[in-house]
């Protein structure tokens, strides 16, 4: 996948960026108000014509990259210069932008998105902040909290989600266990306490993108198995909503919605974990790949 990103940049030389009212704007930037910038947040299902012809990357004197729309800078909802960390992110979210057709769907640039909430830290939370909101999820982890029936749903509970937490546990020895109670299983203090020395890692633009992962599948559990390669997004996805998908096999499902419910949470949750492997990227990592 990296290496595809890569290539991108050399069979083609984008160019610069064009304005994007009240985003990507010529000169001094104005700063928007707090209403501005809640429904700049606000607005992810929104389109409007495109307005641009060529997009480019560039890096700037601090060694972040930029991206460029007919040769205006592209900037955050909140009024910054759209900058990321490393080449191979740039070259993704320009891709994004590059590939979007005579309207701008912005529900589908989940790397721009992500971004954004890195660079202006809407939330105004630190590291700390967000790791505890992250392992919140742990306590009602979707493969933590098991069916007392039907017994097929039962069976297929125990067989497609116990090989993912004997995983977990194995793989940073912990204990998590599974409960059919309301009150879901009782996490211990040693197993979460692990898993916030993990997530400390993550430098904020990864936690940033982790914790988007968690979110769409409800889940540490899988959102790990994910990251750590463990599991492919499809599986991942089709863990998360087993409950549904058995529901579905038995009763039938409303003819494509279903499908398009499945494919939009695919391409969330995999801009999530794409996301987190390219911010977590060093620049050594990157050059090396340039010249392969």
């Amino acid at each position: 996948m990296l290496r595809n990103l890569i290539r991108l940049h050399s069979r083609t030389c984008y160019a610069v960026l064009e304005r994007w009212p009240g985003v990507c704007q010529g000169g001094q930037a104005r700063l928007p108000t707090l209403l501005e910038n809640a429904k700049a947040y606000s607005t992810a299902t929104s389109e409007r014509k495109k307005f641009y012809q060529d997009v480019s990357i560039s890096q700037g004197e601090d060694g972040m990259f930029e991206i460029n729309l007919d040769r205006r800078k592209l900037k955050t909802p909140g009024g910054k210069i759209f900058t990321v960390p490393n080449e191979a992110l740039a070259i993704a979210v320009a891709t994004e932008w590059d590939s979007q057709k005579d309207t701008l769907k912005f529900y589908t640039m989940h790397l721009t998105t992500l971004c954004n909430t890195a660079l202006d830290n809407p939330t105004h939370r630190d590291k700390d902040q967000m790791i505890t909101a992250a392992l919140k999820y742990l306590e009602t982890d979707t493969i933590c909290y098991r069916v007392e029936e039907p017994p097929g749903l039962v069976e297929l509970q125990k067989n497609e989600w116990d090989p993912v937490l004997h995983w977990i546990e194995k793989r940073y020895n912990v204990v998590i266990g599974s409960s059919d109670s309301i009150m879901g299983p009782q996490i211990p203090e040693e197993t979460k306490d692990t898993f916030r020395q993990h997530l400390g890692s993550y430098n904020f633009w990864a936690l940033t993108g982790l914790e988007y992962v968690i979110n769409q599948l409800k889940s540490v559990v899988l959102s790990f198995g994910l990251i750590d390669r463990h599991l492919t997004v499809e599986q991942a996805v089709l863990l998360s909503r087993l409950e549904e998908e058995y529901q579905i096999q038995r009763w039938g499902n409303v003819e494509w919605a279903h499908d398009y419910d499945m494919y939009e949470l695919r391409a969330r949750t995999a801009a999530g974990t794409l996301f987190v492997h390219l911010s977590s990227e060093s620049s050594t990592v990157k050059r090396k790949l340039l010249q392969d």
